[in-house]
């Protein structure tokens, strides 16, 4: 077999290789990373990165993204435990905000550089490629003038030597003529030697020495089969390949015989590069897999309404959790590992940034509440020494209804704000209820008029008749409006007049409801005789008394809270005040169905 025809084997072998020379650059991170420097800050990174951006040196993507990808995971690290120091010295999620980094924005800018130096270096490696291209293809039609005769083909020995060194010496073309282009020349090479008849001495020992050569070449390529890093065999293999394209031809009857040879060792080694570039690949691809299911999780976390702070500090914690696990995964493939991450910390920032924006908005409006509570506190101050007992008290109790309607404050900051708006509040309450230690005559006065009204009640319990739950609010209102009783007689007396009033609201309350609305129910007949208008008008004048009752209720609960506050001696106003919050739901109740009673009333006339 003769040149000719053994040319599309060894073509399809280089196409094999050159198809599979960059993917396994591309996938053979493992073993890069054994010979990469390990950066150990954000710094280093960023100095080597300027170096490749303002020196001669031709930046190889394989290293800025090996570089781009360290930098960020030193970034991450370095916020996450920027995050936990601010923690353990007891900062909370919330109040956490992400300060800018300026080696992040000059690595950013140095990147930049890079990326349109490697444009314009591309640009001139195409262009250096188009011209070896030309360069290349006069060569071949020089040769081919050569092969006119065995007489030219002597003649020209020496100019076809010279164009033999200058194909040598002519590096990289356009890939996708590469393989047609050394066809031609190893075409024309060998009909020149073919054709040389007259000096066959020089054609014998050309054939010899490419030979020896080619003979080389073959045991350096049998040996790569032993080599471990099939990588690196891989890589060696492909410098052999190009050496034997560049080696001269053999005598015809050698070509077919040592061209086997080189092809049968180079299967060996491209079989185990190939399934060692698949299995990579197949990991690679269940890595990006896996990374586009965090992303995913990440973007719909990302995405969910973050209402307060603990939804965002839930938000964050999914969040953190994805960078961790994201961590645990090894590259996906190159041409894609880049991207899958920047889609990864693209969200990340996005979320982490909405944060920062939000605590800081809230710190605004908690510096503004904290103002306002201190403002409060220093009103209450001026007031703690009033012996204005009457007026004072109003004074202090609308200072904490004021109080109760500012918005939050961080929880730390809140307690000693309220620690000390309550103690200038106490030290009133305290000196006006010790301002009337004095008064026992009246006290014991007071003891009479109280154990009067329980005794009325007590009559009342036994009585079933209209006006019962009235007669028992007046009661109620009048033991209330007695002032204070002795000491010692306090409790006692406590526990005697709440035992009753709860009986009678056990009793009364429920009981009485049900038969006000049953009352109700049968004179709605009588009202809608009177006219289409009348039960509308009834209408109207519930949800005023409803919105007014619910008005009441609030204010009452809202007091519980200054009470509380203003007195550790309250606890009786406290309890009694409950029940009349719970009179008061009690009605809201009742006027609630007084409505839906009138509602069913029309509906039941259309």
């Amino acid at each position: 077999m003769d040149s000719q025809e053994k040319a599309p084997a060894l073509e399809q072998n280089e196409e094999m290789a050159a198809a599979a020379e960059p993917a396994a650059v591309e996938q053979s991170v493992e073993t890069e990373e054994k010979e990469r420097k390990h950066y150990q800050t954000k710094e280093e990174v960023l100095e080597r990165v300027r170096e490749i951006a303002h020196s001669e040196e031709a930046p190889q993507k394989e290293e800025v993204d090996y570089l781009k990808t360290v930098f960020y995971k030193l970034h991450t690290a370095e916020r996450e435990a920027q995050i936990k120091e601010f923690l353990d010295n007891g900062g909370t999620p919330e109040q956490y905000q992400i300060t800018p980094d300026g080696t992040e924005e000059a690595f950013k800018a140095e990147m930049g550089i890079i990326k349109e130096k490697r444009q314009r270096l591309f640009q001139e490696q195409e262009k250096e490629k188009q011209e070896n291209l030309q360069k290349k293809l006069a060569i071949i039609e020089k040769i081919k003038a050569m092969i006119t005769s065995p007489e030219e083909a002597n003649k020209s020995y020496k100019d076809f030597k010279a164009l033999q060194d200058e194909w040598r010496e002519i590096k990289n073309v356009p890939a996708e003529r590469a393989n047609e282009l050394w066809r031609n020349y190893q075409l024309y090479v060998e009909q020149f030697y073919d054709l040389l008849k007259l000096n066959s001495e020089a054609r014998e020992y050309d054939f010899k020495k490419n030979l020896e050569l080619k003979e080389k070449l073959c045991v350096a390529a049998e040996k790569l089969a032993d080599e471990e890093d099939i990588v690196s065999a891989f890589h060696q293999l492909q410098k052999l390949h190009q050496e034997y394209r560049e080696t001269g031809p053999v005598s015809k009857e050698l070509r077919e015989e040592i061209w086997q040879r080189f092809k049968a060792a180079s299967t060996v080694i491209n079989k185990r590069h190939q399934q060692h570039f698949e299995s990579l690949r197949a990991k690679e691809e269940e890595n990006l897999a896996r990374k586009t299911e965090l992303c995913e999780k990440a973007e719909a976390i990302a995405a969910e309404e973050n209402k307060g702070s603990g939804d965002w500090e839930q938000h964050t914690k999914q969040i953190m959790e994805l960078q961790a696990e994201w961590k645990t995964i090894g590259f996906a493939p190159q041409k894609m590992n880049v991207k899958i991450f920047e889609r990864f910390r693209a969200t990340c920032d996005d979320f982490f940034g909405r944060k920062a924006e939000h605590f800081r908005t809230l710190k605004d409006t908690f510096k503004e509440n904290a103002d306002k509570k201190r403002a409060l506190i220093e009103k209450a101050k001026a007031l703690q020494d009033s012996t204005d007992w009457k007026s004072t008290s109003n004074k202090l109790i609308n200072l904490q209804r004021e109080w109760k309607q500012i918005g939050a404050v961080p929880k730390k900051q809140g307690d000693l704000l309220w620690e000390e708006f309550l103690t200038a509040c106490n030290k009133f309450f305290e000196a006006r209820n010790a301002a009337g230690a004095d008064t026992r005559s009246t006290e014991r006065e007071n003891l009479d008029k109280k154990r009067d009204v329980i005794a009325r009640l007590t009559a009342l319990a036994e009585e079933t008749q209209d006006g019962m739950q009235e007669k028992v609010q007046s009661l109620i209102e009048e033991y209330q409006s007695i002032g204070h009783v002795p000491f010692k007689e306090k409790d006692k007396l406590y526990a005697e007049y709440h035992a009753i009033v709860d009986k009678l609201y056990k009793d009364l309350n429920i009981t009485a409801s049900k038969r006000r609305l049953s009352n109700f129910k049968q004179n709605l007949k009588q009202v809608a005789e009177r006219g289409e208008s009348a039960l509308d008008n009834e209408r109207a004048r519930l949800m005023r008394q409803y919105e007014q009752l619910k008005q009441e209720a609030q204010t009452y609960e809202n007091n519980l809270g200054f009470l509380n506050a203003a007195s550790k001696k309250g606890n009786s106003l406290i309890d009694e005040m409950n029940r009349k919050v719970q009179k008061l739901h009690d009605e809201v109740q009742l006027v609630r169905e007084k409505i839906k009673a009138i509602d069913a009333e029309n509906a039941s006339k259309k």
